[in-house]
């Protein structure tokens, strides 16, 4: 099986409960393991005019599906999720991001593996080196090294409840 890691945001419609949802999303992903949750992050939003703030978050998967087909089973829960692609780091219902891969390099039309802002992005770091501080990234850097150099703004702000 191999290892990916899901970064996850939200901002409207209830962005926990959008991220809540999104989770139990992925578990019942074909061939696919739930693992580590991060906790939920709150951050002011990043991108074109006035927007609600964000809730993010980071998954751990063990996965049977490839890369492809999992974006495509990614991308299907965005749009389940009222997701509609207008703008550029616009407001969103769901956003999930295929962060990480094994240690798979992938440079395909709709998919750049790792994610192309990994490294830049406090609310991807901080809850990817939460679940995974030992990881290191396909170049051998490791997370936790890009983590202390980010200036987070970012607000713990809960953790996954399963409703069941």
């Amino acid at each position: 099986m191999a290892q990916a890691f899901i970064g996850l945001g939200s901002n409207l419609q209830q962005p926990a409960e959008q991220l809540r949802r999104a989770l139990a999303a992925l578990r019942t992903l074909p061939g696919t393991q739930l693992g580590a949750i991060s906790s939920f992050y709150g951050n002011p939003a990043i991108g074109p005019g006035e927007q609600p703030d964000y809730v993010n978050a980071v998954a751990e998967l063990h996965t049977t599906l490839e890369p492809m087909a999992l974006l495509r089973r990614l991308q299907a829960i965005e749009l389940a999720h009222g997701r509609v692609r207008t703008e550029r780091w616009g407001a969103r219902t769901l956003d999930l991001d295929l962060l990480l891969y094994d240690q798979q390099v992938i440079d395909e039309p709709d998919l750049t593996v790792p994610h192309p802002r990994l490294t830049e992005r406090d609310f991807v770091l901080v809850p990817l080196a939460e679940i995974a501080p030992d990881l290191r990234l396909p170049d051998g850097s490791a997370v936790t090294d890009y983590r202390e150099r980010t200036r987070s703004t970012l607000v713990k702000i809960g953790s996954f409840c399963p409703a069941d």
